[in-house]
């Protein structure tokens, strides 16, 4: 997905319980305890109760709005000034991952965009995401063929396509939970009080789903950034010492549109973002936008979107990011994407395998660190 998300919509946490038969003396009781522990999980599964209906609870209300952005104060205060000075939200640059969650930590994959897990990604200074929500419909069949492993409820999961079609490729086990990969941010910055980070949606489920996959996620609405609340139409964004000290840190985009009432901001709306991808040979560095309606150098009264500039190919490998993330990022960023959009640096710069780079000394890091640094 660019943040990325591909324009034709491109085709995990805790792991299911599993079934271990005990140790057997002769080979024919082993097969026959074998069979009878499977028996028993058909039957149980054909006997149970169904799991609560795939119509999720309604929708929790909206989160209050804040009076006015709160200030910063103390020793988070003194940090949050000495690192971003009096700089806005839109006059930063963050390092983003592609297809956060297919990696090889997290979940079995077989193809991956990144080689760590989420959370090992934050820790290694990561602070865009993007992810895939599906809904998945629980399946006794698949629950029973895989004799317990793959026995999850219906639920908003992280999956690249139909999160039934192929395991490792379109889906991994474990499954990971949407609301249990938001956790891991929410968790994240409960722990980092200066950290902001931003999590982009390719958006697959209603937003009935949606708002109850977070109403389950704990501490989210004291760290939800909510745009209606600070007046940015009219007001631009805040500062960053604002969103630190009124602890508003996590903000959420999705690419559909009937979600704003749960604080998810529709990216059309709020954003500029360059067409995705690099081409199969990495040669298109091109800086053009996404969005026909949406140039990258759009222009509004009062208020500046968020850029949002994806820098990788149609397929992710370590060895196409190697030739990608160095120099060639760099010179893209400067030569083609700073000038097409109105002379601005992104404010996010998505990548595949974020860690790996060529040999020029420039990483996806360094060059985000660069960035703020001359803004």
């Amino acid at each position: 997905m660019p943040i990325m998300n591909m324009p034709n919509r491109d085709v995990r946490k805790g792991a299911g319980p599993r079934f271990a038969s005990g140790a057997s003396r002769t080979p024919g009781s082993r097969r026959a305890r074998q069979f009878s522990l499977l028996l028993l999980l058909v039957l149980s599964l054909l006997t149970a109760p169904a799991l609560a209906s795939a119509a999720p609870s309604p929708v929790p209300a909206p989160a209050r709005a804040l009076a006015a952005p709160a200030q910063p104060g103390g020793a988070v205060a003194a940090e949050a000034q000495a690192r971003w000075g009096d700089r806005r939200l839109d006059e930063a640059t963050f390092l983003a991952t592609h297809n956060a969650f297919t990696n090889y930590e997290d979940s079995r994959w077989s193809s991956v965009s990144q080689s760590e897990s989420i959370r090992h990604q934050l820790d290694n200074g990561v602070r865009g995401l993007s992810l895939d929500t599906h809904w998945y419909e629980r399946s006794r069949w698949l629950c029973v063929i895989s004799f317990g492993s793959d026995c999850y409820p219906s639920d908003v999961y992280l999956c690249h396509g139909e999160c039934k079609t192929f395991a490792g490729v379109t889906y991994a086990l474990p499954r990971q939970s949407f609301h249990g990969t938001l956790q891991t941010v929410v968790d994240f910055l409960d722990a980092h009080p200066q950290e902001v980070v931003t999590v982009f949606l390719e958006d697959y489920v209603s937003a009935q789903q949606l708002g109850n996959s977070l109403s389950r996620v704990r501490g989210l609405d004291q760290l939800l950034f909510r745009p209606d609340a600070w007046n940015v139409r009219q007001q631009g964004w805040p500062r960053m010492t604002e969103l630190i000290g009124a602890g508003k840190r996590l903000l959420l985009f999705s690419d559909e549109a009937d979600r704003e009432h749960l604080g998810v901001m529709y990216d059309k709306n709020w954003t500029v973002s360059n067409y995705w991808s690099l081409g199969d040979l990495g040669n298109d560095v091109s800086c053009v936008t996404r969005w026909s309606d949406v140039p990258l150098d759009r222009q509004e009264p009062g208020f500046r979107r968020l850029f949002t500039m994806s820098h990788h190919r149609n397929v992710p490998t370590v060895i196409n990011s190697a030739l990608d993330n160095g120099s060639k990022l760099r010179d893209r960023i400067n030569q083609q994407c700073r000038p097409a959009a109105g002379n601005r640096d992104p404010n996010f710069v998505a990548v595949d395998f974020h860690r790996i780079s060529d040999t020029s000394g420039h990483t996806p890091g360094s060059i985000v660190a660069e960035l703020n640094a001359r803004n």
